[in-house]
């Protein structure tokens, strides 16, 4: 018999591949699911990228290999969306590259930049890909505790003071998923100058910061970033384009060369109309954050009142696309997911499957109509 690889011990199913699967099953025996669980956006992008895509389609070039850099005015508009979004300079030709979404970005930059026997910094909480894409490659995962008394922030005294000479990657990602919490100025400088005494690769992985956020961040801002920092984001939350898979990794060219040498023995370049979409997706206008943001309000006001009706409590100053909830005390996230789940046929994530500081939490995505939400709510209730 023909077995898998030893590399497949060291990870399991993705959470939410195995969990909507189930959720399927019960919708197909006639179980009226309500699915809270994942977050992907439910609305559509703008007629403007829709328009772009499709018109597109009729171009000569539509339908051949891309470059694997991506069109020049691809780049071009996620360097001035960076600029204008971030105030943050960067070269369209050598420090910007697309990716076919961002969770490929994190499998790119750890075969970029990890030998086996490395250690990776991971959040608990955090997104388990971290986790997963590390054991792949032969490495080791150290977790470092996020916890709600220091408002989901590191502790870089206490990581400071564990021995770090084989760490070569740390990852964060603010605003935080599953959290909702943002960086200050001074976490993001205090990361910096961490990275650089430790000679550690700092990636921000920034898909949320135009969800519910009055401060949008990016890491690349700040003095010395660039010598230890990279930074990845997507069209997926901001642009409602998750099906798309358009992510982009900015930094030091060096850095993005490294990565290209992956990325383009990996696949043949993105699809052209899907390009010719994000371009207009990252020159929308103002109006577009707003709107979208004024859905999201809405969706948020009603879940909180779904959590309240749960007897969970939350921090209204939370940002992104979800809300993460405690759980009323000694309450197990999976034991309660599943009982509301077969009560109420709500499926809700439990905050345990982004690591053990989820235990007693769990996350609601604001990715359900109004009405989906208020149903679930008249159920609890």
């Amino acid at each position: 018999m023909i077995t898998g690889a030893n590399r497949l011990n060291t990870v399991e199913e993705y959470y939410f591949s195995r969990k909507l699967r189930e959720v399927a099953l019960l919708k197909a025996a006639g179980k009226p699911i309500i699915n809270l669980g994942i977050g992907s956006p439910d609305l559509a992008p703008s007629q403007r990228v829709l328009s772009a895509l499709t018109d597109a389609l009729l171009d000569q070039k539509a339908h051949q290999y891309q470059s694997y850099q991506g069109l020049p005015e691809l780049r071009e508009a996620m360097a001035s969306f960076y600029k204008s979004r971030f105030d943050v300079p960067l070269s369209p030709k050598t420090e910007v590259l697309p990716l076919m979404g961002s969770k490929e970005g994190i499998m790119h930059i750890s075969m970029a930049f990890l030998n086996e026997g490395d250690e990776v910094l991971i959040p608990n909480p955090g997104y388990p890909t971290y986790s997963s894409v590390t054991k792949l490659l032969g490495c080791t995962p150290v977790y470092y505790d996020l916890k709600e008394e220091t408002h989901w922030h590191p502790d870089l005294v206490a990581l400071e003071s564990k021995d770090l000479s084989k760490v070569k990657i740390m990852w964060v990602n603010y605003p935080h998923m599953p959290t909702g919490a943002t960086a200050t100025n001074k976490l993001f400088e205090d990361i910096i100058a961490f990275a650089k005494r430790n000679n550690i690769l700092v990636i921000n992985d920034n898909p949320y910061s135009f969800v519910l956020n009055e401060f949008p961040r990016s890491i690349l801002k700040y003095r010395d970033a660039k010598d230890v920092c990279l930074e990845l984001n997507s069209l997926s939350k901001t642009f409602n384009m998750a099906g798309w898979r358009v992510g982009m990794v900015m930094g030091k060219s060096e850095y993005i060369d490294a990565i290209i040498k992956v990325k383009s023995n990996m696949d043949s370049g993105m699809f052209y109309g899907i390009q010719k979409g994000a371009v207009e997706a990252l020159n929308c206008s103002e109006m577009w954050y707003v709107s979208l943001n004024s859905v999201y309000e809405q969706r948020r006001a009603l879940i909180w009142q779904l959590a309240d009706a749960l007897k969970c409590t939350y921090d209204k100053h939370a940002t992104g696309l979800f809300v993460w909830a405690k759980l009323p005390e000694n309450t197990k996230a999976e034991e309660f997911i599943e009982r509301v789940l077969k009560v109420n046929s709500i499926f809700i994530a439990p905050g345990t499957i982004f690591g053990s500081n989820g235990e007693g939490y769990i996350r609601f995505s604001l990715c359900a109509s109004s009405e989906e939400i208020e149903e679930a709510i008249s159920r609890v209730k």
